[in-house]
């Protein structure tokens, strides 16, 4: 395959990329399992994944600039072009998206004067990056917007503009959970695999949030189960006593009725 017309890194930017993709790479028993991580690597450098990314990856792994462009092109994570310091992503799938997710989008997008795809996402000074994302597995705390990937769960239209005003005025935002905020490029070499040097950044990471724990609690007998089925052989009760509905045998879970009643 013939290389990209892509202009080389300067020397300096070189030498230290290529010392941090060695480190990469020697994690792995096949060197082309380093080219997801590699990837953010350069990402880190320009704040996206450029010709010139690509091409060094290509390089360094052996890989064809082809072999290379498919992965960039396929996972979302990795930018195609410039973009601001923080990728604020509106999740717009199916929950989300019912419990506001397209009204905090459309909000955002008319407040920031911002468009849907492109140039056109990322706001004249170069602050925010707007875009939609898919599910991030926070449905249960829906809707959920996420900048640099950090969770900012249970927002609001409001909330949601008041978050992006604070971004670019530059005052400190703080994610619902997880560890503090950092601009996208940095947040790009920590997925590259390189530690978080943040003083009480990986302690702040935490886990699940609580309402992920739930079931789990639950599993374990560490809050009260409430029965929502009645045991087989026995009719609901309703709080008179008497039967609440009548049971079907054939369906003991519930009763049964035809669509719409």
């Amino acid at each position: 395959m013939p290389q990209l017309p892509a202009p080389a890194y300067p020397a300096e930017v070189r030498a230290g990329l290529e010392a941090d993709a060695k480190e990469v790479i020697a994690r792995y028993p096949d060197s082309r399992s380093a080219l997801l991580p590699l990837l953010h690597l350069v990402q880190s450098e320009e704040g996206y994944v450029s010709r010139t990314g690509m091409a060094f990856c290509a390089e360094l792994l052996g890989l064809t600039t082809a072999e290379v462009t498919a992965v960039a092109t396929f996972y979302t994570m990795y930018r195609r072009r410039a973009g601001g310091d923080y990728q604020v992503g509106v999740c717009t799938n199916t929950l989300c998206a019912v419990m506001g997710g397209d009204a905090i989008f459309d909000r955002l997008k008319e407040h920031l004067g911002v468009g849907n795809d492109g140039p056109d996402m990322t706001t004249e000074d170069g602050k925010i990056t707007l875009e939609h994302i898919e599910c991030n597995a926070a449905c249960d705390f829906a809707p959920v917007v996420m900048v640099n990937w950090e969770f900012f769960d249970n927002q609001t239209p409001e909330s949601a503009t008041r978050l992006v005003d604070d971004l670019i005025a530059g005052r400190t935002v703080e994610p619902t959970r997880g560890a503090p905020l950092c601009s996208y490029k940095e947040t790009a070499r920590i997925l590259a695999g390189f530690p978080d040097e943040r003083p009480g950044a990986v302690e702040a990471s935490g886990g699940a949030g609580p309402a992920s724990l739930i079931g789990l609690r639950l599993a374990k007998g560490e809050e009260p189960h409430p029965r929502v089925v009645a045991p087989r052989g026995s009719a609901p009760r309703g709080e008179s006593g008497h039967a609440a509905v009548p049971q079907d045998p054939d369906h003991p879970a519930g009763p049964t009725a035809e669509e719409g009643e």
